[in-house]
């Protein structure tokens, strides 16, 4: 007769591949060690592990991530997933950028790369800033490019539609024919106008949709991976009044702590295949 011990480790044996069979290589980029801690704390917000496979990224594909800003939020997951059998590219801003913000973000994300080449030395980094500087990677070859709440940016910055248009031409032309482009920013109510996008740092959906469908992208599909139904989208500071900016400081904080982040449109673009 078998021992308690002997049928425990039996069991050990059975239980545990099958539990290890679930941790998926994108999984442990995720759940990885290397994460920053209050990062972390916004994938109920973010939803990485959803919003990645609905946008079917692989580990042997050529992202390119958008300015991926100071912090590099997806760029801890997307490098170290990448890493043995994919490419990331990091389409960063400009650090010749008269822009203060640009300049000093740009520096703290590539002292962020150069302090854990373990997960991002392979990480190669060009530079994007649309209308004028727009090589994100080399004609043709990116399986996917993902951007990541930053349209309503180039929206306002002033010269609206011609920047949106250079921002998604330039995507398509690094994108392999049958390419997927995904897209997650912060989504206006269909019943409000247009002009609510101008100072908001919301986007209405149909027009980006629009968008990109100039630039000669096709929707494949929409998920509400990233909604929040809470979010009125209507605040005193548009988007940055609620986490994690919390534009208003301690004034009714816990109010829009309780909605949380933004309600948020995610939206798959396919390059059409060569005919």
């Amino acid at each position: 007769m078998k021992s308690l011990a002997t049928i425990g480790l039996t069991l050990g044996l059975l239980v545990n591949p099958l539990a290890n069979a679930h941790e998926s290589p994108l999984h442990n980029a995720i759940n990885g060690e290397h994460r920053t801690p209050a990062y972390t704390q916004r994938d109920e917000y973010r939803h990485p592990e959803q919003t990645l496979e609905f946008f079917g990224v692989k580990p042997d594909m050529t992202v390119v991530e958008i300015w991926p800003g100071g912090g590099g939020w997806y760029t801890e997951i997307l490098a170290p997933y990448l890493k043995d059998n994919g490419k990331l590219y990091a389409a960063q801003f400009d650090p010749n950028s008269d822009v203060d913000y640009f300049v000093r973000n740009y520096k703290k994300f590539m002292q962020k790369l150069d302090a854990n080449p373990e997960v991002y030395g392979d990480v190669e980094v060009t530079t994007f800033a649309p209308p004028e500087k727009l090589a994100i990677a080399p004609e043709g070859s990116a399986d996917r490019v993902l951007t990541f709440r930053n349209v309503h940016n180039w929206y306002m910055n002033g010269r609206g539609e011609e920047t949106l248009l250079a921002a998604f031409s330039a995507f398509y032309d690094a994108l392999k024919p049958g390419g997927v482009l995904g897209v997650v920013d912060h989504r206006l109510p269909d019943g409000r106008t247009l002009d609510a996008q101008d100072k908001s740092g919301y986007m209405k959906q149909d027009y980006v949709i629009d968008i990109a469908q100039k630039a000669g992208f096709k929707l494949a599909a929409t998920s509400e991976i990233n909604a929040n139904p809470k979010d009125s989208a209507d605040h005193p500071r548009g988007v940055w009044t609620l986490p994690p900016s919390l534009r208003l400081g301690e004034q009714d904080k816990n109010k829009y702590l309780a909605i949380g982040e933004s309600d948020r449109m995610t939206l798959k673009f396919v390059k059409p295949a060569a005919q």
